[in-house]
């Protein structure tokens, strides 16, 4: 009796394809970051199917010859017949980053805000997108109050013209609801506006453009590390056990889409009292460094209580730019060197 080798059933086939087509994206390298797109978290929505290969490439507006590179790569399978690449970027803007946390409360906004001032100090252009839809406090860390958000006409449709605050471009959906007045927003319309918020905003030319997350893992994340070039993620902590808890969390959805953790801000590390002591850890002590540890991700820094911390916030004007030489400004400055190194190619100097 003559054996017959059965047909491999067209699901199996299209997942082999599919890990021959991410190996050979592997090689495709982002040469300042020295890291392929997949590990990068630019490749998503990968599917095969038949002899074709679909899928989406999230890029900064610097970087769109990444789809012709893809299209000459995959051209070496001899069992594809076309590959299909939709480039997905924010106009104009060359690096998005997102700033997340676990958990409420930690000041995550804080850390975002102040980040945002630091990078702007050193003569970068950044906007700022504020989609915490359960509590957007940028505008007022910010000195913005309610504004009747001004939409124009573009050869691409209608576009959202961003406030402007310390030189720092600002979108929040905190602009869109009255002083006092609830956001009270159910998943379609949820999603819609956080779609339009990230593909429907005039930011002009920026250098950095940083999400500031909602806390936590659900839809309205979802929607936006999906629907973003995010090319990496900051993450905000305190030192205490259930943050961290939490902020796993928040790291087990960033690596199902592949968006790389840029390193862990923990936030609340102490309190700095005015003789500039530092040994009171009201909230515990280590959990930076242990998530840090876990992650292999760097901690980018560790940045104490102050009253004066609060206060920018509350008044509108951030410390890091109120006062550049009080230790917690210092401190921002430093995490937003470490940023631009990563994603600068370095200058190279003439020996001559």
């Amino acid at each position: 009796m003559i054996e017959t080798v059965p047909n491999i059933a067209s699901t199996d086939l299209a997942d082999l394809r599919k890990v021959e087509v991410t190996k050979l994206l592997k090689r495709v390298i982002v040469p300042i970051l020295n890291n392929d797109i997949v590990s990068l978290g630019m490749v998503r929505n990968l599917r095969i199917v038949d002899d074709y290969v679909y899928l989406r490439l999230y890029v900064g507006s610097h970087q769109p010859e990444l789809k012709e590179q893809v299209i000459s790569t995959l051209s070496n399978l001899n069992w594809c017949k076309k590959t299909y690449v939709e480039l997905c970027t924010i106009p104009k803007v060359r690096t998005t980053l997102a700033v997340s946390s676990g958990k409420g409360g930690v000041g995550k906004s804080t850390v975002a805000v102040n980040l945002a001032a630091a990078l702007s100090l050193t003569g970068a252009k950044v906007g700022l997108l504020d989609a915490d839809v359960y509590g957007p406090n940028v505008p007022q860390m910010l000195g913005l109050g309610y504004f009747d958000i001004q939409v124009i006409e573009t050869a691409d449709g209608q576009r959202f013209i961003p406030l402007e605050a310390h030189g720092i471009k600002v979108m929040s959906v905190g602009l869109l609801a009255e002083p006092d007045h609830p956001l009270a927003w159910r998943g379609p319309v949820l999603h819609k506006i956080i779609t339009q918020f990230i593909h429907q905003v005039e930011w002009g030319e920026l250098d950095y453009l940083l999400i500031d997350l909602p806390p936590g893992t659900g839809d309205a994340q979802i929607t936006i590390v999906q629907e973003s070039p995010i090319c990496g993620v900051i993450l905000v902590t305190t030192p205490q056990q259930v943050a961290i808890a939490d902020v796993r969390r928040s790291v087990y959805m960033f690596r199902q889409v592949g968006v790389p953790v840029l390193g862990i801000v923990e936030n609340m590390s102490y309190l700095l009292t005015e003789e500039g002591k530092d040994s009171q850890f009201i909230f515990g002590k280590g959990g930076g460094q242990q998530l840090s540890t876990e992650l292999q991700a760097p901690l980018l820094g560790q940045i104490p209580i102050h009253a004066r911390i609060c206060e920018g916030g509350d008044r509108g004007l951030p410390i890091t730019l109120s006062d550049r030489d009080f230790l917690p400004s210092q401190f921002f400055a430093e995490i937003a060197k470490t940023l631009i190194a990563t994603f600068t190619k370095p200058t190279v100097l003439n020996s001559g």
